[in-house]
């Protein structure tokens, strides 16, 4: 009885000593230069401002990017697709639980959608549009499909239901 006593209270202590880990971490990334991996990180601190309108042909095979929201102040990395010389970042398992726990960006993103794209040490401050009636959005979804599916297909309604909002980055608003 007293082993299993001993084991309950080391377990207890190794997953308090894990929560405050986690917690320490996460609250760390909020103030890094970005994110890292899945774990959202703060604002970016470095890279290059890039001014114009650029091809954004060189996305068209690149599986993940950074963005940062300005409202409010965080950073994330994610898909991409390019089409037709326009960028759109997609954010799947909108109605999961986990979609749900997990993702608050998109909702802010649809407040207030000024980002930042960093790609290769270069910003490129944009605008996000949630689209769900674009002539395009065929062709984007087609695109995540061979990018990311290996050329399977996603429901065809899968945007009208609403678990995969798609966002196109345009040029900032004035």
């Amino acid at each position: 009885m007293g082993l299993i006593k001993s084991l309950i209270v080391f377990l207890i202590k190794l997953g308090v000593v894990s929560a405050i880990a986690t917690f320490g971490f996460l609250f760390a990334m909020g103030f890094a230069d970005g994110p890292r991996g899945i774990v959202p990180g703060g604002a970016f601190q470095t890279g290059e401002l890039v001014e114009g309108e650029p091809d954004w042909s060189f996305l068209k095979d690149r599986q993940e990017v950074e963005f940062q929201l300005l409202n409010p102040v965080g950073s994330r990395t994610a898909w991409i697709a390019e089409h037709d010389g326009r960028i759109f970042i997609p954010s799947g398992y909108m109605n999961s639980t986990l979609g749900k726990i997990w993702k608050h960006w998109p909702m802010d993103a649809e407040r207030d959608g000024r980002v930042i794209l960093r790609v290769d040490g270069r910003l490129y401050p944009r605008h996000m549009v949630r689209i769900m009636n674009d002539p395009a959005l065929d062709d984007v979804l087609n695109e995540l499909n061979r990018k990311y599916f290996g050329g399977g297909r996603v429901a065809d309604d899968i945007v009208e239901r609403g678990d995969l909002w798609v966002f196109e980055l345009v040029p900032p608003r004035e």
